[in-house]
């Protein structure tokens, strides 16, 4: 073999040239940066990974090269297009394509987008392109484009206006627009979101120009909105409602840990007869209703008037007493006093009356749901 020939490989490798450098990291104002949907939220990250294809779809958007749709707009503009993207991205564009085309126009058809502005139209299309928008095209078109994208079957946008409006847009400018469309777009969550705005903003809210047009074109739903503040209105009176009955029936209980505490153990200076109270103890009752039953206590011993039915305070201090007997799952070893005997006063009672004791008494063991204590049990209700 000739040596010339085997020198040859090494000899046109040193003649070929360098490839050039790669380009520096770049990015189109369309690649908007910061957004990504996970679930319903919106967290850092970049839309789309290949940013050059991505460029090169925007690019063969501007310059339309070989379009052959016409877009019309609003206001006389024209926007070209490719009928082999809209067809791909929507089905809605593809069936008007493949109408278009059946009835023998020229190579260029032409689709007329009305009702919306013009850029909203242009960032619309572009998107179908590479997937792409600004985030100020988004905030000042991200209801238009709600209805393109509703209109015209392009899930991604869909959702990507939504997350816009439900967690940077919304205001009390626009919620009473955004609920509307969202009711006619078929977005459920964002209806929901948005008529729980308008709830918590009503007043601000009721005053707005959408609201305004809406009571205009829309009074059943203008109706069904302020029914529905109503409705909240009562549902939060009556939250506010059981909240302070179920406040009632918890120191009701810690009444009846108290009394019995007092009756059994003795706190401080009262306690029962056969033990005497601790002198000098500065610890801090662990019973929050202490302080205030023993002043009671004290007044029931002394009071001459302590009969049913006779002053207010030992008229309190008997339905306290009489309520411990229900609540008491064992009244024949019971440290307070009468307890075994309101239990067999019972007998006597009218049926009412014995209803208004268990109702209470049940209310008493659910808010503190009490299961088996040594003092408390359910078994006494029954």
């Amino acid at each position: 073999m000739d040596r010339r020939n085997e020198e040859s490989p090494s000899r046109m490798e040193k003649s070929l040239p360098h490839p050039p450098p790669m380009p520096p990291h770049f990015n189109t104002r369309f690649h908007h940066k910061g957004l990504i949907i996970t679930g319903s939220k919106i967290r850092g990250h970049s839309f789309l990974p290949s940013i050059a294809v991505n460029s090169s779809w925007d690019r063969l958007f501007d310059e339309g090269y070989r379009a052959d749709v016409t877009i019309l707009t609003d206001d006389g503009g024209v926007i070209y297009a490719h009928s082999s993207i809209l067809g791909v991205v929507s089905p809605i564009f593809k069936a008007m394509l493949n109408k278009i085309k059946t009835r023998g126009q020229s190579n260029r058809r032409s689709i007329s987008i009305r009702g919306v502005p013009s850029e909203a139209v242009r960032v619309f299309i572009r998107f179908l392109y590479s997937s792409c928008y600004e985030e100020e095209s988004m905030k000042e078109y991200a209801l238009p484009l709600l209805v393109l994208s509703h209109a015209y079957v392009v899930p991604q946008l869909k959702r990507l206006c939504e997350c816009w409006l439900e967690h940077k847009l919304m205001n009390t400018e626009n919620a009473v627009d955004i609920f509307q469309l969202a009711l006619l777009c078929d977005v459920p969550r964002l209806s929901l979101i948005s008529h729980r705005f308008i709830l918590s903003n009503f007043k601000s809210v009721s005053s707005s120009d959408g609201w305004k047009d809406m009571k205009q074109s829309h009074p059943v739903l203008e109706k069904e909105l302020a029914n529905s503040v109503r409705h909240e209105d009562f549902r939060k009176k009556e939250i506010t409602r059981k909240m302070n009955e179920r406040k009632v029936y918890m120191q009701l209980y810690e009444a009846m840990e108290a009394l019995v505490h007092i009756c059994r153990d003795g706190c401080r200076t009262i306690g029962p007869h056969d033990k005497v109270p601790p002198k000098d103890d500065n610890t801090p009752c662990p019973y929050s209703a202490c302080k205030g039953l023993e002043a009671l206590v004290r007044h029931f011993a002394e009071c001459k008037m302590r009969r049913p039915g006779g002053c207010v305070h030992c008229k309190r201090m008997w339905q306290i007493l009489e309520l411990h007997s229900r609540l008491c799952a064992n009244s024949d070893d019971c440290r307070v006093p009468l307890c075994r005997k309101f239990r067999q006063r019972r007998r006597k009672q009218s049926k009412k009356e014995e209803m208004t004791w268990r109702i209470l008494v049940k209310k008493i063991v659910r808010s503190k749901s009490i299961s088996g204590g040594p003092y408390f049990s359910l078994e006494s209700t029954t």
